[in-house]
């Protein structure tokens, strides 16, 4: 395809969206864009705390084939800025909550409880589970409340998140902390040789700000309503990188190779990742890919996750090398530093197969789907608006068969997440064009400014009501979600 047949397929989705937009709002000059939170708090040092590991879940019983944890909701002070306390909404009272490592195929139950004062939903990002157990975003749990979420991961190996998603009110509340990790492991994975045990790290990078006091600042509305004040309708950005809890932490490596899962757990807040070398994409959303690919960049749109290994063997001892940001500015450019200080055995390796991965046939969808992500009467009240239309969780968009495949063709105005529930997807195409390299399995994928991206998945397992949203948080809880039912 050629430049000028991509600037013509751009401009075709503009002029649609224009077409589609509330009178007197320019996409272009008035659709609001994410904006920067300042924090009144001095901004700590970087490089000065280490890294941080959350704890791993242990179950309070398992049996009958399942394992089962519980998650208590509650408020709690940690030490997020050094000499600061910062109140938290956390599970099991810490940021992020407790990484839960479970079993591709054996069920994994998950009791929530609500000792916050606000109703919590509980989402678990990537998983492959039952409508009742999705965490639709009108199932709420209520102060003082529990539910049991069961995931019977019937899935492939992947890096997964857990997070609020409360009708209205997600991005604040995970803004206050309520987000940890899922690991899901299988037999195909745990046969490759890639590091593994402390060489296996979690990595939960997100933006905050902080008042003088060290709490939390987020421009929410205030009086229980939703979304935020008008200068952040675009969504909230925070001045301060966090990783796993911490501001621009340090690890100490080994000159080895090591697993970082890197998971973006930012309200709006896009990642252009890089150490300055090579780094080895093994795995993405839905699990491994089907051979390594190096890179020198990793991108990750809010709510996207990336497997990578870097080999640390390729610094000397004593050598300093940053993880950046690089489309970030002044401190938002940097993410964490790793420190080499130590020489190890390695037996680990990256081969060049790692796994099977089915490719879905869009010439087999019996159906084609559109779903246009735009803007509506913003400055009047309206929000983010899917089709035209706001969230209405009675209102079923679509009507998906069990077991069919379906084409989903996705068109932005601004820069726009997407997130399928239930349903992992293959891109079929980017603006016209077929993605490079062969396909890999997905959840969320980014849309940017005036693009159209077209998607393949087929729902399997379960039916229900699910929901499709934008995962800039901020554009979530201002309407931008659909609902379907699988049928």
């Amino acid at each position: 395809m050629t430049s000028t047949r991509r600037e013509l397929l751009r401009l075709a989705g503009l002029a649609a969206l224009v077409a589609a937009a509330a009178p007197g709002c320019s996409l272009l000059a008035g659709t609001p864009q994410p904006q920067l939170l300042a924090s009144t708090a001095p901004l700590p040092r970087p490089y000065a705390v280490p890294l941080p590991i959350p704890e791993v879940a242990r179950p309070v019983r398992s049996e009958g084939g399942a394992d089962h944890y519980e998650l208590t909701e509650r408020p709690a002070e940690a030490e997020l800025l050094p000499g600061l306390r910062t109140q938290v909404w956390g599970y099991g009272g810490s940021f992020p909550g407790p990484t839960i490592v479970a079993r591709s195929g054996r069920r994994t139950v998950v009791r929530l409880v609500n000792q916050l004062a606000e109703p919590t939903v509980l989402h678990l990002h990537g998983g492959h589970t039952p409508a009742e157990s999705d965490g639709f975003p009108t199932d709420l749990v209520p102060p003082g409340a529990a539910r049991a979420y069961t995931y019977p991961l019937d899935q492939r190996a992947a890096t997964l998140w857990y997070h609020d998603h409360r009708m209205d009110h997600t991005g604040q509340q995970v803004w206050r902390g309520l987000a940890g990790m899922f690991l899901v492991r299988d037999d195909e994975e745990e046969a490759l040789p890639l590091p593994s045990g402390e060489r296996d790290v979690p990595l939960l990078i997100c933006d905050r700000s902080f008042a003088a006091d060290g709490s939390l600042l987020y421009p929410a509305l205030g009086g229980g309503r939703p979304g935020v004040r008008e200068a952040y309708m675009g969504g909230v950005l925070g001045d301060v990188i966090l990783v796993n809890g911490a501001p621009w932490p340090e690890l100490r490596v080994a000159r080895t190779r090591y697993r970082l899962r890197l998971c973006n757990g930012s309200n709006a807040r896009a990642y252009e990742l890089t150490t300055g070398g090579p780094i080895t994409r093994i795995g993405g959303d839905g699990g491994l890919l089907a051979a390594p690919r190096t890179a020198r960049t990793i991108r990750l749109a809010p709510g996207e996750r990336a497997d990578v290994v870097v080999d640390f063997a390729a610094y000397r001892l004593g050598q300093q090398v940053e993880l950046r940001n690089l489309a970030g500015e002044g401190p938002q450019a940097r993410v964490m530093r790793f420190t080499v200080d130590r020489d190890e055995p390695d037996d680990s390796a990256v081969p060049q197969r790692l796994s099977a991965v089915e490719a879905l046939d869009p010439s087999r969808a019996r159906v084609t789907r559109d779903f246009t992500f735009s803007s509506g009467g913003l400055h009047g009240g309206t929000g983010w608006l899917i089709n035209g239309r706001p969230f209405d969780p009675g209102r079923m968009e679509a009507r998906p068969k069990l077991g069919e495949t379906e084409v989903w063709r996705l068109t932005s105005d601004v820069a726009h997440p997407v997130h399928l529930h239930l349903g992992h997807f293959q891109v079929v195409s980017v603006n016209g064009e077929r993605p490079a390299g062969p396909p890999e399995w997905k959840d969320t994928v980014e849309l940017r400014e005036a693009q159209t991206v077209e998607i393949v998945t087929r729902f399997t397992g379960y039916r229900g009501r699910y929901v499709l949203h934008c995962h800039n948080l901020e554009h979530e809880d201002m309407a931008m979600m659909a609902a379907f039912e699988v049928v």
